[in-house]
């Protein structure tokens, strides 16, 4: 990933003056911290995506195996099980209902315009999940179809995508981001994706508009991504937290549809899509029926509530044991899933996020082999799920073991570079927090600095578990290896993450390699130790920038942390 230099030094604009005020006289000293060994990393992330752990779906035997190793990683490297409790006891582990839910046997899936009927396969021009509503069988005979913009209704923005043409029972047509992708400026944030570009907005809004279904254009610029990663994550088990009434945020299809079958789709019913593009990017859009066109499904689904785990480690801390630093990290992938070319059907998912969970029981033994024991508690949340919409993470942060109130700060870490240092850090999206001021006066220790989120209009901020947390308040963040090695600069960085957004982003090519040095976690997570070491030996609590939509939330609980 690249990023300018003007937009380097509008992100440092925007740093408060309480980093340079405050502290700035930490940037002078030494830095300090225990040395990771890159070669632990290495052989924790060889485990983690080898074969044998079956791409760690949950509620498999990948997910057996994975809380075996990790809890005893962590109970190896010194830590306390923090988990559920049970006989008077913490467990490693935390039960995490969900609903588990999967297509049996091949969808019938067709598109009828003009009085001709068009079979579709899934995982070419479509994408179909399995069902979330707790529905067995999926029926759909030709039902209408509307073009529904971004399917945004958005009243604090005077935005309503539905307006004017009642929708319920229909098969809605979106497009992936928000309005302001395409042009950078607008009611949106501009550029930076809001919640309402996600998919997973646009599924809930279909629902609440009482939509028969709703198919997502998926587009690789927009998306962030290509349609490989959409098939791969959309078209095998489907997971979702335990609803009281689950229709009321999922319709009965939930699906994508490639671009250029979108594009003949409207074509055949003499409707420009480009065009029509273009005017869902305007306030006064209105739906567009699709006329002659309809849409068939026919499928059943394999539906039941299982009980996944998120895992637990706990240090407790030497004199405030009731208030807590978090570092999380997800330890699941796809499992098994859709062949690639070459027949391989494990999606191993090393740097997703076999670096994450390594790094994090890493933290754990360099914590409890530290001299002196913290102050503060420090948890090692390792969530199951978050492939399927972080789940764990939303759960945990639903039904916390420990008070939210009293939690410091969440430092998540996901997809780390197994590459040598770079120069700069980022996070996930561009919130305005202390957590990330101190961070980046951590960083500074060790001549790295900030740089901001390259890609605001991919929407991470929303797609790594640290959302769950932040929407609650609790100062949260998801750190991002930088993107300007000093082994190759910008464009070695750059050319690895292509290819790898590309190539092996969520497919069964995200494998570990013994080339990997890990020398850049190392350093990173010296970063990140200190940060959270500074956090547990103090009495500080960081908080949202004033003007931040987290700030109240937080400001809610102040009576907790009195």
């Amino acid at each position: 990933m690249n990023t300018t230099p003007a937009r380097r030094a509008l992100a440092a604009s925007l740093l408060s003056l309480s980093v340079a005020c405050v502290l700035q006289p930490a940037l002078a000293a030494s830095p300090k911290a225990p040395s990771f060994d890159t070669k632990r990393l290495s052989e924790q992330v060889k485990v983690l995506s080898s074969d044998a752990f079956e791409g760690r779906g949950p509620a498999t035997a990948g997910e057996t195996r994975t809380i075996e190793y990790v809890s005893a990683q962590m109970q190896a490297a010194g830590l306390q099980p923090g988990g559920d409790m049970k006989d008077g006891k913490r467990l490693w582990t935390q039960a995490v209902p969900l609903l588990r839910a999967e297509i049996t046997g091949t969808p019938t899936l067709s598109l009828s315009e003009g009085g001709k009927a068009q079979a579709l396969t899934q995982g070419e021009q479509i994408a179909v999940r399995a069902p979330l509503n707790g529905a067995s069988h999926v029926t759909i005979k030709n039902v209408p179809l509307v073009f529904a913009g971004y399917g945004v209704k958005a009243p604090e923005r005077n935005w309503d995508d539905f307006k004017g043409m009642d929708v319920k029972g229909k098969i809605l047509v979106v497009l992936i981001n928000d309005p302001d992708f395409e042009t950078g400026t607008g009611d949106f944030g501009g550029k930076a994706m809001t919640y309402y570009g996600r998919w997973t907005y646009k599924f809930e809004e279909a629902a609440r508009q009482g939509a028969a279904g709703l198919l997502i254009v998926h587009e690789t610029d927009p998306a962030s991504y290509g349609w490989a990663t959409v098939k791969n994550s959309n078209t095998n088990t489907m997971f979702d937290v335990v609803r009281d009434d689950p229709a009321a945020v999922h319709a009965p299809l939930e699906g994508w549809i490639q671009r250029d079958f979108a594009v003949s789709l409207f074509k055949q019913a003499g409707l420009d899509f480009d065009a029509l593009k273009q005017q869902a990017q305007t306030r006064d859009f209105q739906p567009v029926e699709i006329k002659g066109a309809t849409f068939s499904a026919d499928y059943d689904a394999d539906s039941k509530v299982i009980t996944s785990q998120n895992i637990v480690g706990l240090l407790e801390g030497s004199k405030k044991p009731d208030e807590y630093v978090m570092y999380s990290a997800h330890w699941d992938h796809l499992g098994v899933g859709q062949p690639d070319a070459k027949g391989d059907r494990i999606y191993n998912g090393a740097v997703d996020n076999a670096t994450g969970t390594a790094a994090l029981i890493e933290l754990g033994r360099a914590f409890a082999h530290a001299k002196k024991k913290p102050e503060r508690s420090i948890v090692f949340l390792n969530v199951t799920a978050e492939e399927k919409g972080l789940l764990g993470s939303e759960y945990y942060s639903s039904k916390p073991l420990y008070p939210l109130g009293k939690t410091v700060g969440v430092i998540n870490m996901d997809a780390l570079d197994p590459h040598g240092p770079a120069r700069d850090f980022n996070i996930s999206g561009s919130a305005k927090l202390e957590l990330l001021d101190r961070l980046v006066a951590t960083a500074a220790k060790w001549n790295m600095h900030y740089s901001p989120d390259p890609k605001p209009e991919a929407g991470h901020f929303f797609r790594s578990d640290h959302f769950p947390f932040a929407k609650r308040g609790v100062p949260a963040i998801s750190f991002g290896s930088g993107d300007d090695r000093i082994d190759g600069g910008v464009a070695a960085s750059k050319a690895w993450s292509e290819m790898y957004t590309r190539d092996r982003y969520h497919q069964p090519a995200d494998e570990w390699e013994a080339s990997w040095p890990f020398t850049g976690m190392a350093r990173d997570l010296q970063v990140l130790y200190t940060l959270g070491s500074d956090l547990a030996n103090s009495s500080a609590w960081p908080n949202w920038a004033p003007d931040s939509e987290f700030r109240a939330a937080r400001d809610a609980s102040a009576d907790a942390r009195k």
